[in-house]
């Protein structure tokens, strides 16, 4: 047995905290020194790692836990109240992006200035690069707004409602277009997958919910045997999210974390998942990001077209989510929030390239411009949203001492 898994969970545990913790001597966010060590660490930069299946899992497993205790901390009236909201705010965060994407695309795609070795057509190819930029990885997102204390905003539920429809809208959009390329894929059955999943999700929902809190009320104290099977009903919800109804895992356990965030043991539950996901699981994922870039031989003209990508990719979620922010009467200062926090792409949109390279919509020249695009979005974005919620009537969360603050910070908002 190969034991060189514990030697890299070693280099990327103690590499992501002195990371973090020389990116808050400079007030930035830790996440953005996590995401930094990837990047260092990996095959782009230092090449001290690879991404290897166990990294890949652990990763995985940890944006699973992140957004589980995102709808743990997530405030189930406002989130009801921001719904309509957040439709509007999706809707645009994936119109602007879609077509900002295939206005550059359809710039660049062609003979003389990249040559694409994709065999879908060159319409779909074009639109294809835009489903990438319609894709929001909230997880990034909502680690940073958890450690500015700013998650139960009215700003951080309309960002958590809006990527939850944004990844129906883009699965939607991704299905489209790769029905248009394979005759076997069906757009009906899709959508009556994603339709079947939130039946699914509301019956089940509603009957653990009712078990739960009944098994939980009954005890006199806490118990680790309730934050054991908080975990089972997660990792069961997004284990069937995605391969019964072709849902993305993150949002079966994000509804999971809903589910229990209403009972009375939740805060318990919270707590106990802070600390496995900034001990282990948090560190390994950021850090997975960066481990993904590698910088191939790119001419001046593929150049040219990341750092444009990049440039579209960050305005047009900032437009097209503020917008839609705007058209449902937020504050100026909440639209600029919500709209940077929808501007990391990370791994959703590396998911979605990847399944757009093995059908033939996304040549190999353009995979490396998304990879960078998803790595630069992701990094900014916590920076950003720091600069964009020191703006508003609220005022900034003081600093913590301790070098533990995915949990400390947390608890800290809950006032213990």
């Amino acid at each position: 047995m190969d034991y060189k898994y514990l030697l890299d969970l070693a280099i990327i545990l103690l590499c992501t905290k002195v990371l973090g913790l020389a990116t808050r001597k400079v007030q930035m966010p830790q996440v953005v020194g996590a995401l930094l060590a990837g990047l260092l660490l990996g095959p782009a930069v230092g090449g001290v790692l690879t991404e290897t299946p166990f990294i890949t899992a652990v990763a995985e497993l940890g944006v699973i836990v992140l957004m589980f205790c995102a709808g743990l901390e997530t405030d189930i009236k406002e989130l009801k109240a921001s719904g309509k909201a957040s439709f509007v705010i999706a809707l645009c965060g994936v119109l602007v992006p879609l077509a900002g994407g295939f206005a550059l695309a359809h710039f660049f795609n062609k003979p003389g200035m990249i040559a694409s070795d994709a065999n879908g057509t060159i319409f779909l190819q074009n639109i294809f690069i835009g489903i990438v930029l319609t894709a929001t990885s909230v997880s990034i997102t909502v680690e940073t707004l958890k450690e500015l204390g700013k998650l139960k905003t009215r700003s951080g539920n309309a960002i958590l409602g809006a990527a939850i429809i944004d990844d129906i809208l883009g699965i939607i959009a991704l299905t489209i277009v790769t029905s248009l390329a394979d005759s076997s894929v069906s757009i009906v059955a899709v959508l009556l997958k994603i339709v079947g999943f939130f039946v699914f999700a509301g019956v089940v929902g509603f009957l653990f919910y009712m078990a739960y809190k009944k098994w939980t009320e009954a005890a006199p104290k806490n118990l680790h045997r309730h934050v054991i099977i908080a975990f089972v009903f997660c990792l069961l919800m997004a284990y069937i999210a995605e391969e019964v109804f072709g849902v993305a895992d993150i949002t079966g356990a994000f509804i999971a974390g809903l589910i229990i965030s209403n009972t009375q043991r939740s805060m318990f539950v919270e707590t106990k998942f802070d600390t496995l996901s900034y001990l282990l699981l948090s560190p390994v994922f950021f850090a997975s990001i960066g481990l993904k870039v590698e910088l191939p031989k790119m001419s001046g003209t593929i150049v040219l077209f990341s750092v444009l990508l990049i440039v579209v990719a960050v305005l047009t979620k900032i437009v097209g989510c503020g917008l839609g922010a705007k058209i449902c009467k937020y504050k100026p200062y909440q639209c600029k929030r919500i709209g940077v926090g929808m501007i990391s792409r990370g791994e959703v949109a590396l998911i979605v390239a990847s399944k757009g390279e093995s059908i033939g919509l996304l040549g190999t020249s353009f995979l490396a411009p998304v990879i960078i695009m998803v790595v630069v979005t992701t990094i900014i974005t916590p920076i950003l949203l720091k600069i964009v919620f020191k703006q508003g009537p609220e005022p900034p969360v003081p600093k913590e001492e301790e070098v533990s603050s995915f949990y400390e910070e947390a608890a800290a908002v809950r006032g213990e």
